[in-house]
């Protein structure tokens, strides 16, 4: 096998200035500042998840950052969250040169914020929104597949298909999420295209991960079938079943209109659930690769397993 394809050295690492082409996804209650320095020290990109901070939070966690590490990190940025243009400013008052946006249009910000010196990447779940990410301008895709945590797509395409199909069409640098946790899956998403890959629900079980200890016990404990995806009437969402998703199947058995929904669902259910750590009426993000999660450890213990992993199944490969 040509080593040149899976090397770590490529495309990402050289964008993000990085030792090694992984991303640490920026989570809503999960990615503080803890994590996200913790994950760049480690050698790859940490981000800090702004989906669930008001803007003075934010800026607090980007100073507590750059105090943690002198290493890139950068900030996710859901485009649908409320005082957006606030939260931009302070990103650029502060002098974070990446951010991850998602949930929106990408040609309303990236020409904005590289205008200002800043890496900008977009999160995509199809061939047709990564093609308009190009379109647009970003430095780098991440094509995000139907197993992963949280928020999803309705296409419902898994990353083993969505990576080749992306990548197909692709100028720009990719990397892949959904269902990565360990460098076999790592290796696997980059000998199908993708030059690096982007890990959310491996870095919730973290020891630095600023969800509550009872939402990475459970992730911890979690087996094959345990997550699924529902509320698709209002934004496709994979969670673990607990009670309020019982409560969520329960309702569909009425043929609910999306205002029922809406109105069972109410407000901070997923700070509920992750951050405050009520496994029953909270709302739990996590991915299908939770089942493979049997941990709960340091960054730096993850990073350099998921490495090692990578390197040995990389000799395998070869030797097949």
């Amino acid at each position: 096998m040509n080593n040149s394809i899976i090397k770590m050295q490529n495309r990402i690492t050289d964008l993000f200035n990085i030792k090694y082409p992984i991303v640490q996804g920026g989570m809503i209650w999960n990615s503080g500042w803890r994590l996200a320095s913790a994950a760049s020290n480690s050698g790859i990109l940490g981000l800090i998840g702004a989906g669930s901070m008001y803007p003075d939070v934010l800026r607090e966690h980007i100073q507590k950052c750059k105090k943690a590490t002198d290493k890139p990190f950068g900030v996710n940025v859901p485009m649908l969250y409320p005082n957006i243009e606030e939260i931009m400013n302070i990103i650029v008052e502060e002098g974070v040169k990446i951010v991850f946006t998602s949930a929106g249009n990408p040609k309303t910000w990236t020409k904005w914020l590289q205008d200002k010196g800043i890496t900008v990447v977009h999160v995509v779940s199809s061939v047709k929104f990564a093609l308009k990410a190009q379109d647009a301008g970003v430095d780098a895709v991440v094509a995000e597949g139907f197993e992963a945590g949280g928020h999803n797509g309705r296409d419902e395409t898994t990353t083993l298909t969505l990576i080749p199909m992306v990548k197909e069409h692709l100028k720009i640098p990719l990397l892949a999420a959904g269902g990565i946790a360990t460098g076999k899956a790592m290796l696997a998403c980059m000998v199908l295209g993708a030059d690096g890959v982007q890990v959310g629900s491996r870095f919730v079980a973290s020891t630095e991960s600023s969800a509550h200890q009872a939402f990475k016990q459970v992730v911890v404990d979690a087996k094959e079938g345990d997550t699924q995806l529902t509320l698709k009437e209002l934004a496709p969402v994979r969670l673990i079943k607990n009670k309020f998703f019982n409560d969520v199947e329960a309702l569909y058995k009425t043929a609910p209109t999306p205002e029922q929904l809406k109105e069972l669902l109410g407000r901070a259910r997923a700070k509920k659930g992750m951050f405050e750590g009520d496994l029953d009426e909270g709302e739990l993000e996590i991915g299908q690769i939770s089942g493979l999660i049997h941990d709960i450890k340091p960054v730096a213990e993850i990073v350099k397993e998921m490495v090692e992993d990578f390197e040995m199944a990389k000799k395998e490969v070869a030797n097949f």
